[in-house]
């Protein structure tokens, strides 16, 4: 089966890139810039019409949005390595928290960062940044508690669905939510982060590999 990655690193592909990294499967990675506009080119639009990354490309057949690629490879080849949850309601868990972090806590993020200093100031809402901040707190406070007592979110070892989630810490403190109170999200990133997986892909976009 052959895996072809496209990316952009420091974006949503990055929780991607993590999920094949920790697999150890084969794979192609082709680097896209989006300054560039790779992402908008007619070859690119063929197999992803949003014109974004993520995509896997396999054996062919294109794959896109993040949260589909990662329960494609949760269920393909995360099963067997501990990744990801067999059927059943262990599996229903996973994927509640999979897609919550792709539309709850993912649309509070975009709500913050389109309302921020990236933006135009005539295309910024400041009340809607702010109450944004107060979603995104609230969505934390979420995982704090239902991290009490436990390392990881489900199950007993780190899974896809750390990582799903977990993704979006960095990103969320970088637009300037504070996530300090939550003692229990920050220990459990802390070990999510320490992921020999995880360091290889950051030591790539900080080295500027391809």
């Amino acid at each position: 089966m052959s895996l072809t990655f496209y990316y952009a690193p420091m974006t949503s592909a990055t929780r991607v890139h993590w999920a094949l990294e920790e697999l150890g499967v084969p794979y192609e990675k082709v680097k896209l810039d989006l300054a560039a506009g790779d992402q908008k080119k007619p070859e690119y639009l063929a197999m992803n019409p949003n014109g974004k990354v993520p995509l896997l490309v396999v054996d062919g057949v294109p794959v896109f949005e993040s949260l589909a690629i990662l329960v494609y490879l949760g269920e393909t080849y995360g099963v067997e390595k501990g990744l990801f949850p067999a059927l059943g309601t262990p599996r229903a868990e996973a994927l509640k928290w999979m897609a919550w972090a792709s539309v709850s806590l993912g649309d509070a993020i975009t709500r913050i960062i389109r309302n921020g200093e990236r933006f135009p100031a005539e295309q910024r809402n400041a009340a809607a940044g702010e109450q944004a901040k107060k979603d995104a707190h609230e969505l934390w406070g979420m995982v704090d508690r239902a991290l009490e007592g436990k390392e990881y979110l489900v199950g007993k070892g780190f899974s896809f669905v750390d990582l799903a989630v977990g993704g979006f810490v960095m990103v969320t403190a970088r637009f300037g939510v504070d996530l300090g109170a939550y003692k229990n999200v920050q220990a459990w990133s802390a070990r999510c982060n320490a992921r020999p997986a995880l360091g290889r892909v950051m030591g790539e976009y900080m080295g500027g590999g391809r």
